[in-house]
Parts: structure tokens; C-alpha cells; sequence
């Protein structure tokens, strides 16, 4: 069993080796050879999946272009999800700030400056505007790109965690702005904050005010507790006040405090499809490194999800729209003016 194991079992093969009851002997090494077990499967899932994402998307290439050869018009909401992606980022920056959920508000946040650049964009640019549009997606628009159909669920659900990620971090940042820096030194505190907000933050986008009046008082709580079990000063009635109404203050989507949040969170993803992970990581968004761990845990399955359909359907030219269709939308826009 010490040359068969794992590294990571080897304390237990060595605990194994100092019990003398045969019965409680017998019982550990069943218990560590279901250990073993466990880790065979997924060193072998974990060697076996660059073949299964190639076969995967080898099959999704081949099945759909058959849909392709029987359906020429198979992709008319994929090109139009790609030419408004394209008006997004060509179309030039609007002087008065828009709403941060919109596509507009993203692509004008975007690194290199697109939405303000005379040269056309590249297609791997309007795609990467076309998945993030995809995070603002209205799920009663049955017009969804036929590219990305099979992963609408996931999508939507990641656009769920994106808005849930937005409330809590703009929750965070209000509650340390009146509990001060050395209540939320504690990572046991900020972690039950985080814990509460989550689970009251469920129904948010159906409840937004009931929600966000329990998570004002929830709050409101904790931060007071937090403060009298460090023997610090807890809030005055006037500052328990006002912290109430900024955390109420949350639920309108103009609210100063989410406009920002939102938009980074936005940009922080925009970062993940230009550079990579690991190098957004290193340039993470002031403000955010509260939710940190979540954040990145989202970008990573949106990076992976969006990786895998590129690799899908990158190669299909007639899903991308042609610079002449983009240098024809610019045009439009200039004799417009």
C-alpha cells in the first residue's frame, strides 16, 4: 500500500502501521484503500480530460455543421448578437454616464480603449464583447445566439452570481465604511457578514427592497455586536441611521456605490478573456479584494466556459461579422452625425 498510495497518504499508511487491534486494523485499511480508491478515478479523470475536451469539441463542431448544411439560416441571433457587439464597442463613448448594466457602459470600460479607436475592431474583440453581453442577457429574449445554446443555463447562472457578487460587495464596502478597518481586520467577521448577506440576498432580484431591509438590519447587528466584543465605540443612533439607508439605498440600480462595483466586476472578466487569470489577478480591482475568492472562482468558470466555445465555433468564419460589415456600421455612425 506505501508504494501503491498517494503522497498525501502516507500519514495514514504510517498510522496504520502502529495499530495492533486486528479488527481496528482491518477497518483502517478499507478505509484508505476506498481513499486510494478515490484518488485513482481522479488522477484518470484528471489525465483523460484534455482528450475528452478535444473529442468534446471536435463533436460539437461536427454536429453542428451538420445543423449548418440542413439549416443555412441556423445562425441569424448569432449574427446578430455579434453585429450589436460590434455597434457596442464601435460606437463612441457616450459624454454623460450610462446605466453600469448596460453593454455600452462595458465596452467604453473596456483596457485598450475600443469604444474610442478609428480602426476597426478585431473579431476575437467583438466576440469577447458578444460573451460579456451575454452577462446582461434578458431571459424572456428568446432571440439567444445559437452558439451558445447549450450553455445558456450555466450562463444564466453565472449572470446570477454576478449580480449576487455585485450586492455583496457594495454591502461590504458600505459596512466598512462605518465599522472602520479594524473590525473588518477579522476575516472570521467579514466571513459571517459575507455568509449572511449570501443567504439574504437569495430573492434579491425578485424582493429587492423586503431583501435589503433585512440585510440593512442583519447588518446593522452584526457590525454593532462586532464592535461592543472588540470593546470598541459601537455606532451612534444618527450613524445606524444612515447606515440603514445606504444599505437600503442598494436596491436602485443608479446607486453610486453598485454603478462602480458593477462596472469593475465587469471589467475584471473583460481582463480574464484579454490576458488570462492569473495576470488579472495580479492587477485585481480596488475595492473588490473583499469578495476576492468569489470573484475569481467566477472567473474562472466564465473564462473556461467561454474558452471551450471559442475553441468550438472560433473556427466557423461565417458566425463572425466581416470588417467590412464593422468599417459599414462606423460609417453609418459618422453620417450620423
Amino acid at each position: 500500500m506505501t508504494l501503491l498510495c498517494a503522497p498525501v497518504r502516507d500519514e495514514a499508511i504510517q498510522k496504520l502501521e502502529a495499530i495492533t487491534d486486528p479488527v481496528q486494523l482491518l477497518r483502517g485499511i478499507f478505509r484508505v484503500l476506498g481513499l486510494m480508491k478515490v484518488d485513482m478515478v481522479n488522477y484518470t479523470i484528471q489525465s483523460f480530460r484534455p482528450y475528452l475536451q478535444e473529442h468534446s469539441i471536435q463533436y460539437e463542431q461536427a454536429k453542428f455543421q451538420e445543423l449548418l448544411d440542413k439549416q443555412p439560416s441556423l445562425l441569424d441571433y448569432t449574427t446578430k448578437w455579434l453585429t450589436k457587439a460590434a455597434t457596442d464597442i464601435t460606437t463612441p463613448c457616450p459624454s454623460s454616464p450610462e446605466s453600469p448594466s448596460s453593454s455600452r457602459s462595458v465596452a467604453c470600460s473596456l483596457p485598450n480603449g475600443a469604444g474610442n479607436n478609428s480602426e476597426p475592431p478585431s473579431p476575437t474583440m467583438v466576440l469577447y464583447q458578444g460573451y460579456l453581453n451575454l452577462l446582461l442577457w434578458d431571459p424572456e429574449n428568446e432571440e439567444f445566439p445559437e452558439t451558445l445554446l447549450m450553455d445558456r443555463t450555466r450562463l444564466q447562472e453565472m449572470a446570477f452570481q454576478l449580480h449576487q457578487l455585485t450586492v455583496l460587495a457594495s454591502v461590504l464596502l458600505v459596512a466598512r465604511s462605518f465599522s472602520g478597518e479594524i473590525l473588518f481586520s477579522s476575516s472570521e467577521f467579514v466571513d459571517r457578514l459575507k455568509c449572511i448577506t449570501k443567504a439574504l440576498t437569495e430573492e434579491f432580484i425578485s424582493r429587492p427592497e423586503e431583501t435589503m431591509l433585512s440585510v440593512s438590519e442583519q447588518v446593522s447587528q452584526e457590525i454593532h455586536q462586532g464592535l461592543k466584543d472588540m470593546g470598541l465605540t459601537t455606532l451612534s443612533s444618527e450613524n445606524t441611521a444612515s447606515l440603514l439607508g445606504q444599505l437600503q439605498n442598494i436596491t436602485k440600480k443608479e446607486n453610486c456605490i453598485r454603478s462602480i462595483v458593477d462596472q469593475r466586476i465587469r471589467l475584471f472578466l473583460k481582463c480574464c478573456l484579454l490576458h488570462g487569470m492569473q495576470e488579472s489577478l495580479l492587477h485585481f480591482p480596488g475595492g473588490l479584494i473583499l469578495i476576492e475568492r468569489e470573484l475569481a472562482e467566477l472567473g474562472w468558470k466564465f473564462l473556461n466556459l467561454m474558452h471551450h466555445n471559442q475553441q468550438s465555433y472560433l473556427s466557423k468564419n461565417e458566425i463572425f461579422p466581416e470588417r467590412p460589415r464593422i468599417r459599414e456600421i462606423k460609417a453609418r455612425q459618422l453620417e450620423l452625425k
